[in-house]
């Protein structure tokens, strides 16, 4: 005859049974789902039974594997408070909610970031016991990488609208990708305006003598990514640079800096000019997956429009200096007219005409007339009284192959020297001002001003 206890015992030998066969029809449901599900039994969180998606979120490989607690499979989630969680809800009875949660997933150099969406709920026998841990989960991480990138791009647009500079730009897109992502190393290239030579622009992750090594490089078939995509105008994809023959020139360079791939797209303006190149490196040899792509092509077209911008804002400052530089020139010439028409001889005339040039077109200006073939210092304008001693102490030589203001006398022609007439003046050194000469057509024949 059946005793009591035996009754009891066969009873919830029966319930915790179905409440398995219960988790194993889950685990089959979740079977092909990309949602996360796991089994975990006892006050261990032995993992009972998982899906595929649960094995390859936590890194596969040697962790596809049942009957062994939680925090043995994933040590790294005690530090975390994870596991503290699943005792909270074993204890209790309650479900935790978790969204959003980040987790740090792997140790050492396999550690990954991700983030997830995940429900902690007990499960319980036939009498309402609770005998383990139900888990169930969505990773959230590229939807929260995606949020950030279109906030960060957001926040990078709004710098290229407020014109800030360039640099800054392209440094705060490189270092926030490298933030989202830090297995990834970016670089920019900006192009010469002619489109052969690709310089280097910001990449805050490579090593200085890296960057200074490529800095210039060609833009041609066969230099790299970079150079071979700036080349030919699309994304080029090296997986291996170890064995890629377009890196054949570089492979000593990228072993020395610790690269080990590289996938480069070229930057291209609206009318199709090349105005530099986007790469990512990565330390272990990498094919890229579509989302690596897409952002590459994202912040590339980001990095047009700064670019772009860039190049619009200086053509529009050199537009403004020649334009200022005109009305300047104009302003000049009404002045030196208006100045010059009144009813002057001939030597005050020249003396103002040594007081217009100085300081507006060089510091100091003198005027020398040849007179019966002697040369005389007619007028001299200059700043300081130190300046003026420097001019009285340098009259023209006697010789006019050593003399810059006889040779324009002679010839008629304007000239240019890298010194004073007669030589460097006392303590001067070899960077000092240059001085022009010009010729200057009188009734008596030309002299120099």
């Amino acid at each position: 005859m059946t005793t009591e206890p035996v009754r009891r015992l066969t009873r919830e030998a029966r319930r915790t049974g179905a409440t398995r066969d219960d988790d194993r029809d889950l685990a089959l449901l979740f079977g092909t789902s990309t949602a996360l599900f796991a089994s975990l039994v006892g006050p261990a969180h032995v993992l009972e039974a998982a899906n595929p998606a649960f094995f390859a979120a936590i890194g596969g490989g040697r962790r596809v594997r049942t009957g062994v607690p939680l925090a043995e499979l994933m040590p790294e989630l005690t530090a975390q408070g994870f596991v503290d969680l699943l005792d909270q809800v074993y204890r209790s009875g309650e479900r935790h909610v978790g969204r959003d949660a980040r987790v740090v997933i792997g140790v050492g150099g396999d550690a990954r970031e991700a983030y997830f969406d995940f429900t902690y709920e007990a499960r319980r026998d036939a009498g309402g016991n609770v005998i383990g841990v139900r888990v169930i989960g969505v990773e959230t991480t590229q939807a929260k990488h995606a949020r950030r990138l279109a906030a960060e791009q957001r926040a990078l647009l709004e710098q290229i609208a407020c014109q800030a500079p360039l640099h800054e730009v392209l440094d705060g897109m490189c270092r926030t990708i490298e933030e989202l992502s830090p297995e990834v190393i970016v670089s920019v290239l900006l192009a010469d305006p002619d489109g052969r030579r690709l310089r280097h622009g910001v990449a805050p992750g490579l090593p200085d003598f890296y960057n200074e090594a490529i800095d210039g490089i060609a833009a041609g078939e066969g230099v790299g990514s970079c150079g071979t995509a700036a080349h030919r105008r699309r994304t080029v994809i090296v997986s291996d640079i170890a064995t890629d023959p377009l890196w054949e020139d570089f492979r000593d360079l990228a072993g020395h800096a610790g690269l080990a791939a590289c996938w480069s797209t070229p930057i291209l303006a609206r009318d199709g000019g090349l105005l530099g190149t986007f790469a990512m490196y990565h330390r272990t040899p990498r094919a890229p997956q579509e989302s690596d792509l897409a952002l590459a092509r994202v912040f590339a077209d980001t990095a047009a429009l700064a670019i772009e911008r860039h190049h619009a804002e200086r053509a529009r400052l050199a537009a403004d200096a020649r334009e200022k530089a005109a009305r300047d020139d104009l302003a000049f010439l009404l002045a030196a007219s208006t100045a010059l028409a009144g009813r002057l001889d001939e030597r005050q005339t020249l003396e103002r005409l040594a007081a217009l040039c100085s300081p507006v077109l060089a510091p100091l200006a003198a005027v020398d007339v040849e007179e019966a073939g002697r040369v005389r210092r007619v007028a001299a304008t200059a700043p300081t009284g130190e300046a003026r001693d420097l001019l009285a102490r340098h009259a023209p030589a006697r010789d006019a192959q050593d003399d810059a203001v006889l040779r324009v006398l002679a010839s008629g022609l304007t000239e240019v020297a890298r010194r004073t007439p007669t030589g460097p003046a006392p303590g001067a050194s070899s960077a000092s001002p240059a001085m022009c000469a010009y010729p200057s057509w009188t009734a008596a024949g030309p002299s120099a001003r």
